[in-house]
């Protein structure tokens, strides 16, 4: 049996979970999510506690078994406490900026033109007052990791120098550059 699986999700009391069939909805004080499952997935809700079962042991209901517990435990930490994902900027004239009330983020990287990003909706992004750091918030971690991604794939940080766009906590190996011989 699956480890992950078979592990029950315990639901706080500010938490509202709602089982209909396939499709589950959570509500907390952060926002709601709401997600269909695969139909073979059996999702019940018992005393504050939720559990995922499945049919069979066939390898590909051993795989969503996993999966949809996962999932689960996710929107259940997203409506609670959310997510963060923080990206840093490195460079010589690399920046960032917010613009407006609307969350457009503007980046400067090297590029002849300026790039806009406009986060989806319950997606919040801000920088820092130095603009070499991106925090990017939600309550679902499947968004925030995407935008996250997205700015990141942009300007992905170079060996040599480490100029780029990374994670907070990344570690960018170095290469050394060209060597005089002789």
């Amino acid at each position: 049996m699956s480890r992950i699986g078979r592990k029950i999700i315990d639901v706080p009391q500010a938490v509202t979970v709602t089982v209909d069939g396939s499709r589950v909805t959570v509500k907390g004080p952060r926002g709601e999510l709401e997600r269909t499952f695969h139909p073979e997935m059996t999702i019940t809700l018992e005393d504050g506690q939720l559990s995922v079962a499945r049919p069979n042991d066939e390898r590909q209901t051993r795989a969503l078994h996993g999966l949809t517990r996962a999932l689960l435990a996710n929107m259940v930490t997203g409506v609670t406490e959310g997510f963060r994902k923080m990206l840093v900027i490195e460079g010589v004239g690399y920046r960032a900026e917010q613009i407006g009330k609307n969350n457009l983020l503007m980046l400067y990287l090297g590029f002849s033109h300026p790039i806009s990003i406009q986060p989806p909706d319950g997606i919040s992004i801000s920088t820092d007052a130095r603009a070499r750091t991106i925090t990017i918030e939600g309550i679902d971690r499947e968004l925030v990791g995407e935008l996250a991604a997205k700015i990141r794939g942009l300007r992905p940080p170079e060996p040599y120098k480490g100029k780029g766009i990374r994670y907070d906590k990344e570690v960018v190996r170095r290469k050394a550059g060209k060597a005089k011989v002789g």
